[in-house]
This record gives C-alpha cells, structure tokens and sequence, in this order.
C-alpha cells in the first residue's frame, strides 16, 4: 500500500473537537473529506499529522493552536459605534456579520457585546487559540 504524500489526494473520515470534547465538526453522515495534501487546503498540522498514513489508517492527532488557527489577536476585536452600522444589520451578541476592508477584502467577524452606542466586533476565527483533536481515517489515497 502507498504511503500518503505531498500532492496526493487524500478522501478521510475526521471528527475534530475542542479540549473539554466538544465536537466542533465531523465528516460523520457526509460523504469523506476530499483534499490535496500538502496544498494548504487543511489546517498545517493536521496536514502534516497525516504523511506517511495507508489507506485504512486511522489515528488521533492533537494540534496547537499555532498549526491549527493561530492565537487569539486581541487586535482583531474592535468597538464600533453603532451609528456605523446600519439599523437593519442585527447585533446582538453571536451574530456574524462581513466587514469589508479599505481595499475590498471581506472579512467575516462576530458580534460579542452591544449596546446602544457601540458594537463589539471579533475578527479572529471562532477556533483561534484553541487546541484542537482530530480522530481520522484515511478512506482512499488518490
């Protein structure tokens, strides 16, 4: 059997969870996971964690949040004044909202607090700063 490698494409089963085991995502009921490893498509370290697997593999790989999402930015969260919002936009606390940047670029972002003369914005990825579990399975290697 081949061994996974760089460039290969790689179909996995995976279930990803936080460190208190809450499942953040799972290929559970879908069809696998189709991706080219190596090709940044996936996260650093799981993409590293799965060179070298066979077919019919599996395996628990634990990721830091430096190969995963990055740390958390305290730069990336923001106060807003609500006037620049507009008042159709909700705000409460949870909602994702799209920013745009200077140069057109859109940005997902959370609202976490709000009131009425200001929103709170994060702009880090809901998982950054978190250590993340994955169980895989390799199904094929391509």
């Amino acid at each position: 059997m081949s061994q996974a490698k760089a460039g290969d494409t790689i179909a996995m089963h995976y279930s990803g969870s936080l460190a208190d085991g809450t499942t953040f995502d799972s290929s559970q009921g879908r069809e696998p996971l189709e991706f080219q490893l190596g090709s940044g498509q996936i996260i650093p370290g799981l993409d590293s964690a799965l060179h070298g697997m066979e077919q019919g593999d599996k395996k628990q790989v634990k990721i830091a949040p430096e190969q995963a999402y990055g740390d958390r930015d305290p730069a990336r969260v923001q106060a807003v004044p609500r006037e620049q919002i507009p008042a159709d936009i909700p705000v409460d606390p949870g909602t994702q909202l799209q920013m745009q940047t200077p140069d057109g670029q859109a940005i997902p972002v959370m609202v976490t607090e709000s009131n009425d003369t200001e929103v709170t914005i994060d702009a880090n990825h809901p998982l950054a700063g978190q250590e993340l579990t994955f169980d895989v399975e390799i199904v094929e290697i391509k």
